[in-house]
């Protein structure tokens, strides 16, 4: 009502999810869902996050830039255990409609309030709850339900846990990105290694540069968010996003932190790397090294099922806070398969309760911000896996599997600072990249990974 001078809705065309990508066709998720709803005596659950509609119906859509998501609402009618997709019909075409049965109806959106209306009568007759998601759906639904007659429950959106635990194929898919990913990423840094001061170059032309690169990869989307390429002091801003008007040219000796993602007909990638240009400082080579050292911790940490991610989130930090440093950030967020490239389910951070659970794909970057100065984060994303069980209890444990693939600057790193463990960590992640990257570059490429993947000793 109070949104003046609105742009036009957008039209964004929906397009299908292959299985192949998706792993589970979408009555499968619907049954599983319902199943899930049984336990509540509920008449309908609304869901409005855009991204758990994709998710159960095996959709994607154009409306948002670098979020592949169709803006729309589902009611799940839980006593028939339908499906009604609220959306603009201008979105749909007719391979849309014939991939879903009876289960499933397509509806205009411009019928969504009187539905809801209906809905909340049912619901008062029945005397069943409408189930809503006080945390991503707005005040009007609440407000349309309850002035006729419903009673609207709090309801965590029943998408979210499952959507984050990635089945075997979208584990496959998003391998799969990851690798196309990291040949654009490595051909980036690359390219970034013959720069210097006197290159003419800016924080804006090395995002560009990136795009550039990412652009030739097989199955890309585009970005998955705007990328972050902060210069000297401008990488000390966390969310730091160039412009026009803060646009630092890359003039003189400093670091560079670069993070990055894209979207791939198959995954999200979300990637940071710094580098230095010209000769870096000893504070700088040695901070650098902390949050390595942190990074490492967490992505070769083995923990029980149980374990809840604020404390995995120590494990990043505990080097920095060592020395009276830490940084003002979560350690990681979870990631969506060709989805949002942040996921709600689980985080690694100071305040998350939850624990990480197996098939969940997470990113790991802790870092350290010097105000004024520089920026460091190094950032991969790791999908958690089973490991096992703990010996003498009935626990199972997990672990993770790192899937981004870049070298990180050995330039920066000081040798001496890591121990046994880290280095024969680091020369592993290495070797893995150059197996995994090199069959897709050119020999000057390839020489040069060679050389920056070699054993620390």
């Amino acid at each position: 009502n109070i949104w003046r001078d609105r742009p036009e809705e957008p039209k964004g065309l929906v397009q299908l999810f292959p299985l192949q990508y998706a792993g589970k066709p979408y009555a499968e998720k619907a049954n599983e869902i319902f199943n899930a709803l049984d336990t509540e005596k509920a008449q309908a659950c609304v869901i409005t996050l855009p991204d758990s509609i994709c998710w159960l119906l095996n959709v994607r859509g154009d409306d948002v830039p670098m979020l592949p998501i169709v803006l729309s609402t589902v009611i799940l009618d839980v006593e028939n255990r339908k499906i009604e997709w609220f959306v603009d019909p201008d979105k749909i075409s007719n391979e849309i409609i014939s991939a879903f049965e009876d289960d499933v109806v397509i509806k205009d959106i411009s019928g969504l309030q009187a539905r809801l209306e209906e809905v909340a009568g049912l619901s008062k007759s029945n005397k069943k709850s409408v189930l809503l998601d006080p945390e991503n759906a707005s005040v009007w639904f609440k407000t349309v339900l309850e002035s006729a007659g419903a009673r609207v429950q709090d309801y965590r959106d029943p998408c979210i846990d499952p959507k984050a635990i990635k089945n075997s194929s979208e584990q496959d898919s998003i391998r799969k990105a990851h690798i196309i990913d990291g040949v654009a990423m490595t051909r980036f840094l690359h390219w970034l290694d013959g720069i210097d001061e006197n290159s003419g170059e800016s924080e804006i032309s090395v995002a560009d540069k990136l795009e550039e690169f990412r652009q030739q990869g097989k199955g890309y989307r585009g970005p998955s968010f705007d990328t972050i390429s902060g210069f000297a002091e401008n990488g000390a801003i966390v969310h730091y996003e160039a412009s026009e008007n803060s646009n630092k040219s890359i003039d003189k000796a400093g670091l560079l932190l670069v993070d990055s993602g894209g979207q791939y007909e198959g995954g999200t990638t979300d990637i940071t790397r710094t580098v230095s240009i010209g000769e870096p400082t000893k504070d700088m080579k040695e901070n650098f090294t902390l949050v390595l050292k942190g990074h490492i911790a967490l992505a070769s940490a083995k923990f029980s099922e149980k374990t809840k991610a604020e404390s995995l989130d120590l494990l990043a930090r505990q080097f920095l806070l060592r020395k009276g440093r830490d940084y003002a950030h979560g350690t990681g967020h979870g990631v969506g398969c060709y989805l949002s490239v942040h996921e709600e389910a689980s985080g690694i951070t100071t305040i998350s309760p939850k624990p990480v659970k197996a098939g969940m794909l997470l990113s790991n970057e802790p870092g350290y911000y010097k105000e004024g100065e520089y920026g460091i984060r190094t950032e991969n994303l790791i999908l958690a896996r089973e490991a096992g069980k703990c010996e003498g209890r009935n626990l199972l444990l997990l672990e993770f599997e790192t899937v981004s693939f870049a070298p990180i600057e050995r330039s920066l790193i000081v040798s001496e600072m890591l121990d046994r463990d880290e280095k024969a960590w680091l020369n592993g992640y290495h070797e893995q990249v150059k197996e995994k990257i090199s069959p897709h570059l050119d020999d000057d490429v390839k020489s040069w990974l060679e050389e920056k993947t070699a054993p620390i000793l």
